[in-house]
Formats: structure tokens, C-alpha cells, sequence
């Protein structure tokens, strides 16, 4: 045991580097995959056939290939017809879009759960479609969609960790390197565990204590 305290506080400084870097990635890639899902969601409720068709061909296409593989595509691949990334932009892209075809779902289930009549009687006051789903339609589907929103930051979070085999230097990266220099492989793995368990758990608490205050706002009078 104090061997593992002395090690810990060896390794720690340099794990926490990386986990702020897992913070960065995760944060710019829920933001990215949010653009990108709502725009999504958008395009698959459209009434023009060519952009449901198009955003469904995207969704599937991206849901059907592991992450890994479009991580390694945008780091290795591009640079082949001229476009080149640093690790972390190739990080944050790749997951963005990965996870942006499971924000399209989440956007789509909670717009279409809107209730219709709304949206009729908003269309029959005069309101511009435009005005309309801002107004009426996405905050609505916003909250309706919350408990599998945040749990597709958790699971971005937990998966920030594929970026590390294109060489970002987040917190799995770290401990892989500490762990190759000093063969301190437990100290080391359990450190990140813990890490991990630190970033994630409050954050799920977060999520939790918003979810409950918004269903008891839709049950207040």
C-alpha cells in the first residue's frame, strides 16, 4: 500500500495533464456531434425527399463503422488527398460525427414526441415554420430527449479514450506511457480507473438532478 501512495503521487500530475485533455476532447466533440445530430434530426423530418434520404444514408453509414476505424480514416487517411489534421482535431472530429448519427436519433425521437396540435396551432397563428422550431418544437424535444443526451456525454467521455491510438495525449495515453516506462502496470491502470470514476460519476449525479428538476416542472400545475 505505500508503495502504491508513492507511486501515485509520482504518476498523478502527468495523468491529470491527461485527463484535462479527456475534458477538452469530450467537451468539443458533444458540442460538435450536437450541431452536427440536430442538423441531422432536422434534414431526416424534412418534407424534401433528397435531404431525409441523405441524412438517413449518413446516420446508418456512421452508425454501422466502429469509431476506431473513423478515427484511423480522418488521421491517416486524409493526409492522403491533402488534408491534414493535428491528433487532437482528428480526435474531436471522429468522435463528433461518430456520435452525431446517436444525437440525430435522440433529436428526431424527441421532436416527433411533440405533440402535434401545438405545432398546428402555432402554423395557424401565422408563425414561420423557422420561428415555429425554435419557439415551440425544440425546446420541447429538448427536454424530452434529455436522459439519452446525457447519457451519450457519458458514454463520449468514457470513449474519448479511443483517441489515444491516434496518439492524443489524453488519460489513457498517459497511463499507457507511464505504464510502458515503469512496468507499474496496476498503479497505473488503477489510477486511470479512478480518474475515470471521478470524471464520470459526478457528472451522471449532474445529469440526474437536471433530469428530476425538469419532470417536476412538467408536473407542477
Amino acid at each position: 500500500m505505500q508503495a502504491f501512495v508513492q507511486h501515485a503521487r509520482e504518476f498523478l500530475p502527468i495523468l491529470l495533464q491527461g485527463a484535462w485533455v479527456t475534458v477538452q476532447v469530450t467537451a468539443l466533440s458533444f458540442l460538435l456531434s450536437s450541431v452536427l445530430g440536430l442538423a441531422l434530426a432536422l434534414c431526416r423530418l424534412s418534407p424534401l425527399r433528397a435531404l431525409r434520404w441523405g441524412a438517413a444514408a449518413f446516420i446508418n453509414g456512421v452508425r454501422g463503422l466502429p469509431i476506431i476505424v473513423q478515427l484511423f480514416y480522418i488521421y491517416f487517411v486524409l493526409p492522403d488527398v491533402g488534408i491534414r489534421l493535428s491528433a487532437m482535431q482528428a480526435g474531436v472530429i471522429g468522435l463528433g460525427i461518430a456520435y452525431s448519427a446517436y444525437q440525430a436519433e435522440n433529436f428526431r425521437a424527441g421532436i416527433e414526441a411533440v405533440d402535434p396540435g401545438q405545432r398546428e396551432a402555432a402554423l395557424a397563428m401565422g408563425m414561420r415554420p423557422a420561428l415555429l422550431i425554435r419557439r415551440v418544437v425544440l425546446p420541447q424535444a429538448l427536454r424530452i430527449a434529455l436522459p439519452p443526451y446525457g447519457n451519450t456525454l457519458v458514454m463520449m467521455l468514457k470513449d474519448s479514450s479511443l483517441v489515444s491510438t491516434i496518439t492524443v495525449a489524453e488519460m489513457t495515453r498517459a497511463g499507457q506511457l507511464i505504464a510502458a516506462s515503469t512496468f507499474q502496470n496496476m498503479t497505473v491502470y488503477t489510477l486511470v480507473a479512478l480518474l475515470y470514476l471521478a470524471l464520470s460519476l459526478p457528472l451522471v449525479w449532474g445529469l440526474r438532478g437536471i433530469e428530476r428538476r425538469f419532470a417536476a416542472g412538467r408536473k407542477a400545475p
